[in-house]
């Protein structure tokens, strides 16, 4: 059986992950109607850890966001559910929420999917999502109070489906 080579986007994407040790993705819905977000491709194989996600900010804060994030696992930081990392988003904590399997994707994580099968043979199980609070009031989706455009922004995968 031959597999089929890769495409010149894949081929980019693994030169992108030698050469910076991730590739982020933007994806934005042209209608508008979904938020737009961001996705690593390459944190397995470059800290051992999973990709991560992030909705709702410019592409270009999203994309400095995760390459951040990618520095801070270099330097030992361990991701987890629930857990505060500083120095994402200039003046504001943001929490990686582990995102339910049901919610690892082709929708969300489409290239990420094909990375893991392509270099493990396996599907990808986990990923993180990076969730950052309102501006003014510093909430996050889940805190009471919390702006609606804030929720609306970043839908929850680390929640089960009939609550996001």
């Amino acid at each position: 059986m031959s597999e089929r080579p890769l495409s010149e986007f894949e081929q980019g994407i693994l030169e992108n992950i030698e050469k910076s040790g991730c590739q982020v993705n933007t994806i934005f819905d042209p209608e508008g109607f979904e938020p737009t977000f961001s996705y690593s491709i390459g944190f397995p194989e470059t800290v051992g850890q999973p990709e991560v996600i992030i909705f709702g900010l410019r592409r270009e804060v999203m994309h400095a966001m995760i390459n951040v994030l990618l520095d801070k696992c270099r330097q030992g930081l361990t991701l987890k559910d629930g857990l505060t990392v500083e120095g994402l988003l200039d003046g504001y904590t943001c929490i990686t929420r582990s995102v339910l399997s049901d919610n690892i994707v082709r929708d969300y994580f489409n290239s990420a999917i094909w990375y893991e099968k392509y270099r493990t043979g396996s599907d990808m199980e986990e990923a993180y999502q990076i969730v950052w609070p309102g501006v003014q009031q510093r909430l996050f989706p889940w805190d009471k109070g919390c702006d609606q455009i804030v929720i609306d922004s970043q839908p929850s995968l680390y929640l089960p489906e009939s609550v996001h």
